[in-house]
């Protein structure tokens, strides 16, 4: 990744620009994306440091050396144990009345007469005293969180505790579903300004606090590394009419929960062999849906058809990625996936469904095929044709490839970002 060449003067304010990102779990092989926006900021001149409310999801010993590095740098919010977190806190106290009256405050606004909301704004209130502690130590005088579930809770409460300015990065859905329960609106009216991932998700931060103003919104894409992420040698084959002369390999990546669309997957695919496909899928991921999807393979016949390969590590899963003849996600629910965009980038032909902002990323019968979601019939005719039509695989994913040079690239995405730090706080 090439490093922007910035001027004295940029120099100048970037030595300023002191921003602490609080994330729900780093690193974490589900969320790449942060690792990579992290060093990428940084990459530009900018000083970030981390926090973290959970602990990495692998042991130390585990991690990349990149991952690590990151690891041993980043303030683990309830590391150290009971007592030593309730000394932390009284002293806190004792030290910050102000800090801690403000704090209680804020979160007895949130949990309001519920005695169970309250219980949780506490909770949060804890760790954002203990962030806007390590904030006050470190000199970061901006506050930046990712996704506006409760790891945004605990960040609005650190900004009205510490009287430290902040900002959030939505991606949905979770938090656009129920957006009483995530206190939603009050993080976005307490926030200086909101990144959003795309455009629907910037609609539905209006159709939440329709007094927003654009002056508080920016629009800043997910992207990919494309220097990284190259396409393998495609060869162009004449298209058959029968798809089981194809025997195509369908790939899909994602946690095993509900909203991935799993079932419907899984439907769709048996249909498929029902009427002779030859093919075979892989399933990469893990979650609680899993037993069930494994049983209903058996019942539907097609266990032999389909691959199990459980949570994989970031690498070995682009690499499963592309060597695929098709890259599916028949989710319900999804913010911007950088799953469809890395598949995208490799070149592999995708099939997704036309939910919240997958349709400004894939173009239906341009870049890659739409289904509507949880229509199993609709998914599998998509997958036919990809199936059936090697030309068809060929152009739209060369199509896609290109889809994600131009919009979604990780090198100038980040190069918005830190322009739109610049702006924000210089």
């Amino acid at each position: 990744m090439s490093t922007p060449i910035h001027s004295p003067a940029d120099r100048a304010a970037d030595s300023a620009l002191r921003i602490g990102y609080l994330l729900s779990r780093y690193p974490a092989v589900s969320h790449t994306f942060f690792l990579k926006e992290v060093l990428g900021v940084r990459d530009r001149g900018l000083v970030v440091e981390t926090a973290s409310i959970n602990p990495p999801d692998r042991r130390i010993e585990d991690l990349p050396k990149v991952e690590a590095r990151e690891a041993e740098t980043t303030f683990y919010v309830k590391a150290g144990g009971k007592l030593s977190l309730v000394c932390k806190l009284l002293a806190i106290v004792v030290q910050h009345p102000a800090v801690a009256l403000r704090g209680l405050r804020a979160a007895f606004q949130l949990g309001g007469w519920d005695l169970k909301g309250r219980a949780f704004a506490l909770f949060y209130l804890a760790e954002a005293l203990l962030v806007g502690r390590w904030l006050r130590r470190n000199s970061l005088e901006h506050l930046h969180v990712h996704f506006g579930g409760p790891v945004a809770t605990v960040g609005m409460l650190t900004a009205a505790a510490w009287q430290i300015p902040w900002s959030v990065t939505l991606h949905g859905p979770d938090e656009f579903f129920d957006q009483d329960a995530f206190y939603l609106r009050q993080k976005i009216e307490s926030a200086a300004f909101v990144i959003c991932i795309s455009d629907f998700c910037r609609s539905q931060v209006l159709r939440v606090s329709p007094a927003t103003t654009d002056s508080r919104l920016e629009v800043v894409r997910l992207g990919v590394d494309c220097t990284t992420l190259q396409p393998r040698q495609r060869t162009s084959i004449p298209a058959s009419t029968s798809i089981s002369a194809n025997g195509v390999r369908i790939v899909c990546t994602g946690r095993m929960v509900a909203a991935k669309g799993h079932r419907i997957l899984l439907e769709a695919v048996a249909a498929m062999v029902a009427a002779g496909a030859e093919l075979s899928l892989v399933l990469i991921g893990d979650g609680p849906e899993r037993p069930s999807l494994e049983a209903q393979c058996r019942q539907q016949g097609i266990a032999s058809y389909v691959r199990f390969l459980g949570a994989m590590a970031h690498q070995p899963t682009l690499a499963e990625v592309a060597q695929a003849d098709i890259f599916v996600l028949a989710s319900f629910a999804e913010g911007l996936p950088v799953a469809l965009m890395e598949a995208m980038a490799l070149g592999v032909p995708c099939v997704s469904t036309t939910i919240a902002a997958i349709p400004e990323l894939i173009l239906d019968g341009q870049n890659g095929l739409l289904a509507p979601p949880a229509n199993p019939y609709a998914l599998r005719i998509a997958l036919e044709r990809l199936a059936s039509d090697p030309d068809l695989r060929h152009r739209l994913g060369l199509a896609a490839r290109a889809t994600v040079e131009e919009q979604y690239n990780l090198s100038r995405n980040l190069d918005q970002l830190a322009n739109t730090w610049r702006r924000r706080l210089a």
